[in-house]
This record gives C-alpha cells, sequence and structure tokens, in this order.
C-alpha cells in the first residue's frame, strides 16, 4: 500500500502523493501566503495529481479562487474562535469531481439532520475501560485499524507512526474490554489554533451499535476544552450514516461535502466537514 508523503514548504505543511491521487494542504503559515500556490500547484502538474485540496484561513480565499480553487465547506471560527477557516479545492482532472455515490451523501445527511436530537452524556459498562491510549498500546491499536480499514490516508497501520503521533500532537482514546481493544478515536490538536480535528474513529465490527464512538467523542470533547481547545471538527466518510449520525447528534454543525477527497478502504471516498465550538 502506497503512502503520500508529508512535506514543509516554509512553515507550512503538505501532504501529496499517489494514494490520495491529490496534494493536501494542511496547515498554512502567513510567512508562505501567496507563494505557496506555485509549490502546490506545481506539485499536482509535476506528479499528474487530479485535485488540490487546501485548508485555509478566510483571509486566503480571494487569491486562491483566482486560481481556479472552489470553496467546498467552512468551519466558523475554527482559528481562535475568531477567524474562519475554509476547505478549497481545485481539480485538474473533471473526473474526480464527478461522485457516484451523491445519491447516498444526500441520504446520509438528511439521515443526519433527521435525526440531529442531542444524546445524553454516555457512561461506561461494568466490564469497560476508557482512557487515552499510550505508546505500549500501539500495536494493539494498529491491529484494530487493520482489521476496520483496508486502507486508509495516513499510516495508522503501522504501531511505529502512532507512536510518533503521539509524541506529537495526537491524543488516542480507546475501550477496552477485559484487555480487548474495542474502539479507538484521535484528536489532531492545533494549539495555535485552538482547535481540533476529531479523527481516526474505528469501532470492532462485533462491537458496532454500542455506542463506543459517542463516548469516545464526548471524552475527547471534555479534554479538548479543558486544554483551551474553541472548535472541534471532524471530516468524515459522506457515506457512513453511524458516523455522520454521530457527530450531529453531539451538536456538530454541518460544513460541507469534499468531493472524492480521500482513499479509504480501496476507493476515493466524498467526505463531510462537521463543527462544533466548545464551551469557554
Amino acid at each position: 500500500m502506497s503512502i503520500d508523503q508529508v512535506e514543509n514548504f516554509g512553515n507550512s505543511l503538505v501532504q501529496h502523493g499517489t494514494a490520495n491521487d491529490r496534494v493536501y494542504l494542511m496547515k498554512l503559515h502567513r510567512d508562505d501566503f501567496p507563494q505557496i500556490l506555485d509549490f502546490i500547484n506545481g506539485l499536482a502538474l509535476q506528479h499528474g495529481y487530479s485535485k488540490v485540496f487546501a485548508k485555509v484561513p478566510a483571509y486566503a480565499r480571494e487569491q486562491f479562487a483566482r486560481e481556479g480553487y472552489r470553496l467546498e465547506a467552512a468551519i466558523p471560527g475554527l482559528y481562535n474562535g475568531r477567524n474562519d477557516g475554509l476547505f478549497m479545492a481545485r481539480y485538474y482532472h473533471p473526473d474526480r469531481l464527478i461522485d457516484h455515490s451523491a445519491d447516498r451523501v444526500r441520504e446520509v445527511l438528511e439521515a443526519a439532520r433527521d435525526k440531529a436530537t442531542p444524546v445524553a452524556e454516555t457512561e461506561n459498562g461494568e466490564d469497560l475501560e476508557c482512557r487515552l491510549a499510550t505508546p505500549s498500546d500501539c500495536a494493539q491499536m494498529a491491529e484494530l485499524y487493520r482489521e476496520v480499514f483496508a486502507s486508509y490516508p495516513f499510516p495508522i497501520h503501522d504501531p511505529g507512526y502512532l507512536a510518533g503521533t503521539m509524541a506529537g500532537n495526537v491524543i488516542y482514546a480507546g475501550i477496552w474490554e477485559q484487555g480487548r481493544l474495542l474502539a479507538l478515536a484521535s484528536a489532531e490538536v492545533d494549539r495555535e489554533g485552538a482547535n481540533a480535528e476529531m479523527t481516526d474513529f474505528a469501532t470492532h465490527p462485533d462491537c458496532r451499535g454500542r455506542g463506543l464512538a459517542t463516548r469516545l467523542l464526548q471524552d475527547l470533547e471534555r479534554l479538548m476544552s479543558e486544554s483551551g481547545i474553541r472548535t472541534c471538527y471532524t471530516i468524515a466518510r459522506a457515506t457512513s450514516f453511524g458516523m455522520n449520525i454521530t457527530f450531529a447528534k453531539n451538536g456538530y454543525e454541518y460544513g460541507g461535502t469534499l468531493v472524492k477527497n480521500t482513499q479509504i478502504s480501496g476507493g476515493l471516498e466524498s467526505m463531510n466537514v462537521w463543527y462544533k465550538q466548545l464551551p469557554g
């Protein structure tokens, strides 16, 4: 399985490669704007990628639009609760814009909105242990991710990669039952921007329907709020009823759909952006 590479351009962070057939501007530093546009557009042309996808502050919108980018999603107050974050995309091949799952994506959104009644705070069952993961858990975590995802945009099947992200800006929470890992989720924290991406949700197929993802989401939100994070968001598989409903029920707002954006389990999938401002 090929893995896209992550590299720096000045103080900005860019991922690109054939696995997702795209360039992803993950973090834009003001000092690198607007010259980073030449860099990411050049990567797409050099390697023949079909999409460039950029998460940028609102100040960059006009310049990106002039370069042929369109707005696909937005998060109010993404940066420090004050400045909006935008997800902008440029397509280099028209086929990348055609999503044959568009009808299902609409059905998922309708279901999520219909079921957006807030859920109560969850509690552990007698035999469940919900806690933050540690480096000693990484082998078990990678095994669960292999069980749930045939492929993924980041190498979460590798225990070494998971341990490396733990040492950086990613916090993992898991639920165990008698020593067996049932479910995982993570928060990728941008402390400078006071936001966190709630991501990498995985529940063992035998344990779905037990509300484990909701429990992990609520626990991570509490931790984020206590540590000064202002906005949480997710980029969820647009055809997943379960995950979209989970976020809608937990007070997240729909921000837009990223068309055929991410390679998961062997194919390019559209992704829905959901966001939530935390109290305080």
